[in-house]
């Protein structure tokens, strides 16, 4: 058995890093990349762990130590899915400029959200006692019946579809003309939403340096401004050939003024904006590159008889 930990356990870590390089970018910060590594180990950790309980109950040995990692492992994602990931990922969307105030932020928005799920689930628990009136005491059974029959039927149909699907894109992309047409439509669809997203994030640098020119140097909030100045600099600086057009004020453009959580709004506006014009850009030039490669294998495949 020792022979399989020493396999699964690099293996399983490995599979981690490599992902998390692949798909991580240069401005994430460690703690987000950490939380989410550890987040994707605790997940693949049944590699592991789902061998090594069939092989501890057929030998019939203590069960203690792989009891002990179930446990670890059903309650680190627990807490990652219910606590520890939606706080950061309300923290790093907040726009506040202070850690106090970007985690408030993100306490606000997921106790809201919370609020509403055991709103609808406390609705649903009371118009289940009025419709089984003689129930009595089964509804924390019924609680895990819900929850493990949820996560069985979500993971069935996900199962299936990747059955299905997979074998499917490959039959479908074995025809090159096929491939083709749905590779067109879709560097004409990624082209609109490239636009769409160029044109918010020209308005969003329009409005930003509207509010900061219209701020006076004496202003309260201007250290706030200084704060949204500095990032909009470093946005230009990071990509010289972007170049804002079509920005366009609206009605309430030139509120953002009025104290720091109207400044906290406009600061996470730009970054968003920022982030989704350069997604965008990025599945454009992936989408545009696929097709040119498709392009210039078929047109290598019809001349085959002349080049050899």
């Amino acid at each position: 058995m020792w022979v399989f930990y020493l396999i699964s356990l690099p293996l399983t870590l490995g599979m981690v890093v490599v992902t998390l390089r692949y798909f991580a970018g240069p401005a994430v910060p460690r703690y987000v990349v950490a939380t989410v590594g550890y987040a994707w180990f605790c997940s693949l950790s049944i590699i592991i762990l789902v061998p090594a309980d069939i092989w501890t109950t057929l030998t019939g040995s203590a069960k203690g130590g792989i009891g002990f990692f179930w446990s670890w492992s059903y309650w680190s994602t627990f807490i990652l899915t219910w606590a520890v990931v939606p706080l950061i990922q309300g923290y790093e969307d907040a726009g506040d400029f202070t850690v106090k105030e970007r985690l408030k932020t993100s306490i606000h928005m997921n106790l809201l959200f919370y609020s509403i799920v055991g709103a609808i689930g406390l609705i649903g628990l009371i118009l289940l006692l009025i419709m089984h009136r003689a129930w009595d005491g089964g509804i924390v059974g019924f609680a895990m019946a819900c929850s493990n029959t949820f996560g069985l039927v979500t993971g069935a149909f996900l199962l299936g579809f990747g059955l299905s699907e997979i074998p499917r894109n490959i039959w479908k992309n074995a025809d090159w003309s096929h491939r083709q047409k749905v590779l067109s439509h879709r560097v004409a669809k990624m082209a609109v939403k490239l636009d769409s997203a160029h044109q918010e994030y020209s308005n969003a640098i329009v409005v930003a340096q509207a509010t900061s020119n219209q701020m006076s140097k004496r202003d309260l909030l201007r250290p706030y401004m200084d704060i949204i100045d500095n990032m909009l600099a470093q946005m230009l600086r990071e990509d010289p050939s972007f170049k804002p057009s079509g920005g366009r004020l609206g009605e309430n453009d030139m509120d953002y003024d009025t104290d720091d959580k109207s400044m906290a709004t406009l600061r996470r506006q730009l970054r968003r904006a920022h982030e989704e014009y350069y997604r965008c850009k990025s599945e454009y030039m992936t989408c545009v590159m696929e097709a040119l490669k498709l392009e210039d294998t078929i047109k290598n495949y019809e001349r085959r008889d002349a080049n050899g």
